[in-house]
């Protein structure tokens, strides 16, 4: 199963954003999973990574949409989030240290420990894509 949504860059839709993933992975996988754990993992990555878009990515452009692509095959989730941004270098990054009590920069901290896989690509065909990747295990019996 692939599908995918296309919204504005705005905080007031990401219970749009998430309703639409949840439902998604509901309606495709049933009761083969363990449902109130898996929804708050991919509420939580998701909501990290779309207002990274808002605030960061289309901050001075709001105009532009997110775009949100969902692949599924069997267990294996692949998330992908698409801006028009200008990116961010991830050599740049310096993950935060707790003693120093920084507000910022634990999203990719938060995304790498709650999925198996993260990826970010700049600038491919003008735009920049968020790839995140897991595999659900089976729901216990």
């Amino acid at each position: 199963m692939i599908t995918e949504l296309q919204v504005p860059s705005d905080i007031r839709f990401l219970a749009v954003v998430e309703n639409w993933l949840l439902s998604s992975l509901e309606v495709e996988l049933g009761d083969s999973v363990d449902w109130p754990r898996q929804s708050n993992r991919f509420r939580l990555v998701l909501a990290e990574a779309y207002s990274n878009v808002i605030r960061h990515a289309h901050r001075d452009r709001p105009e532009l949409p997110v775009i949100v692509r969902l692949e599924l095959l069997q267990s294996d989730i692949r998330l992908e989030i698409w801006d028009q941004g200008e990116g961010y270098a991830m050599n740049d990054y310096d993950p935060p240290k707790p003693e120093d009590k920084q507000e910022n920069g634990y999203g990719w901290l938060i995304m790498n420990r709650l999925m198996d896989r993260v990826d970010y690509k700049l600038q491919v065909d003008g735009r920049n894509c968020l790839k995140l990747e897991a595999s659900l295990p089976p729901q216990e019996s």
